[in-house]
């Protein structure tokens, strides 16, 4: 079976609030992106300027100004801020009232959003095995009528989720390493990781994580939708596409250098420490619209078939009319439905 391609926009909550970013979804149906994905976190990665609306209410203002886009989580953690439970209503009930249209992404989390609320920030070990048990819970409260379920880290007593709609909510696993890949590849509807690392990592660690996730499960490869965060910046000027990436430096610091920082203060101030040639190291930075198609298709021959943009502008109306009038267009017409 071919899976055809789509095209979503990421609408960044760290950047913007929620009136905005119900705005550019608005405008992303309209301009032809085919999702909106939306950032699920407590703080910004900077302070100032920085935003952090609740990414559940917001999806459901986004659903009831548009019609036909995907939109859901890249990612939400629902093992530390929300218990699995709530997850599993809030959900079912956005999927009542936009069926079809709702995706559950979800990821293992990060110290910046649950330490400052007093929460024990575990070992990556346990993130994982509390991640793989939320999604367990979840998806037993989608199905069955009445559940009663002790795990070792949540646990419900004749619990029913009373509004379930008739069609699934799919539920994707973001991941950056091997071992949720895996998991991805075992029980998720879709996979979502990030793109402007290195090329490595997606061949020799990631995509071989997902088949071998896919083949224990005895599920084909397209049972899964792949979708990459592809962080582009585009302008005519070179200079203003780069500095147009200051704000999200802090996507470059190395998961050593930001780990355990859960105050936005202090990220912001390890970021602004760097060049912005590093700063702009995650993106495809371009003034030529030709390069960002052919930047844009390694993804898609590695097998990607859902790609999500991000820019890091902060005229984001500025990018989803150009995005829409001149990358869309090229990138239809050189892969159609394949």
């Amino acid at each position: 079976m071919t899976v055809p391609l789509r095209f979503g926009y990421k609408a960044s909550a760290e950047q913007f609030g929620p009136t905005e970013l119900a705005d550019f979804a608005v405008l992303a149906e309209e301009m032809g992106f085919d999702s909106v994905f939306v950032s699920d976190h407590f703080q910004p990665w900077m302070h100032e300027g920085g935003h952090a609306p609740a990414a559940i209410p917001l999806l459901g203002a986004v659903g009831a100004r548009t019609s036909t886009i995907i939109m859901g989580t890249s990612v939400l953690t629902p093992t530390f801020r929300y218990h699995p439970a709530v997850v599993a209503q809030a959900f079912a009930t956005l999927g009542v009232m936009f069926p079809g249209r709702v995706v559950l992404g979800v990821g293992t989390g990060e110290a910046l959003n649950e330490v400052t609320l007093g929460l024990e920030w575990p070992d990556p070990p346990e993130r994982f095995q509390r991640l793989k048990e939320s999604i367990q819970l979840i998806e037993k409260l989608w199905e069955a009528e009445r559940v009663t379920f002790e795990g070792t880290y949540y646990s419900v007593d004749g619990a029913t989720v009373y509004d379930r709609p008739d069609q699934k909510v799919p539920i994707y696993v973001g991941a950056s390493g091997p071992a949720a890949t895996r998991l991805a590849g075992r029980i998720a509807d879709g996979y979502i990781t990030t793109s402007g690392k290195d090329p490595s990592l997606y061949t020799d660690t990631l995509l071989p994580a997902l088949r071998e996730g896919l083949e224990k499960a005895g599920r084909p490869e397209d049972a899964i939708d792949t979708l990459m965060e592809v962080k582009v910046s585009y302008h005519p000027d070179r200079a203003t596409a780069m500095e147009k990436t200051r704000f999200w430096a802090p996507l470059a610091l190395s998961p050593e250098e930001k780990r355990d920082i859960h105050d936005p203060i202090e990220m912001q101030r390890r970021a602004a420490e760097l060049p912005i040639e590093r700063a702009a190291s995650r993106f495809i930075v371009s003034t030529d619209p030709e390069e960002h198609v052919e930047r844009i298709a390694r993804y898609v021959d590695l097998g990607f078939r859902h790609l999500v943009f991000h820019d890091p502008g902060h005229d984001q109306a500025e990018f989803l009319r150009t995005y829409g009038e001149e990358i869309l267009p090229r990138l239809r017409d050189r892969f159609g439905d394949a």
